[in-house]
């Protein structure tokens, strides 16, 4: 997804400075559609706003800096709406867990035991994040995409749980990063 169309989505439902949409990108169920930094969000407001879809106004605090908080346009909801036509790009996956995994023999059976217990941690508070906004969520979609979301993590979950003792055993054979480049 592009940073315009998640910001257009943000926008969509209510007024919001950059720093909002980026505390938006990483948590609540917005952050399970995009990782979005300061450094894309910012470039892509601002083009946006030349472009017309989104206007911008400042608000003066005493003794701070003005915050700049952005409204989408009708032209933005337009744009949007024409945007959510277009059929989605294959999701991606992304797993920093799943290169340890590819590498576990470099680190030892021990090592993936406690990053398995870790990995197993952060998706039963995942789990259980999204299973707090479901129950004060009114939205039927919203709920959807908070269900799609928690079933993709349970069979995350899942798997590691039935098959963690096979990670674990080519871990067990350790080998240093020297032998595996022969």
């Amino acid at each position: 997804m592009s940073k315009r169309k998640f910001c257009l989505a943000i926008l969509s439902s209510r007024d919001a400075t950059g720093y909002d949409i980026r505390k938006i990108a990483q948590g609540g169920h917005f952050s399970n559609f995009i990782d979005a930094s300061y450094g894309s969000i910012y470039p892509s407001l601002a083009k946006m706003e030349r472009e017309g879809l989104v206007t911008l106004r400042e608000e003066i605090s005493s003794g701070k800096p003005a915050r700049k908080i952005y409204s989408i346009t009708q032209a933005g909801r337009d744009a949007f709406v024409q945007e959510l036509h277009e059929t989605p790009v294959e999701d991606l996956f992304r797993s920093p867990f799943l290169l340890l995994a590819l590498y576990s023999r470099w680190v030892g059976g021990e090592f993936i035991s406690r990053e398995i217990d870790r990995r197993i941690e952060h998706l039963e508070l995942k789990i259980r994040g999204l299973n707090h906004e479901l129950t004060i969520c009114h939205d039927p979609a919203s709920a959807w995409t908070l269900e799609y979301g928690m079933f993709m993590l349970n069979a995350s979950l899942n798997y590691l749980k039935m098959n963690r003792s096979k990670l674990e055993r080519i871990a067990s054979k350790r080998v240093s990063h020297a032998q595996a480049a022969e």
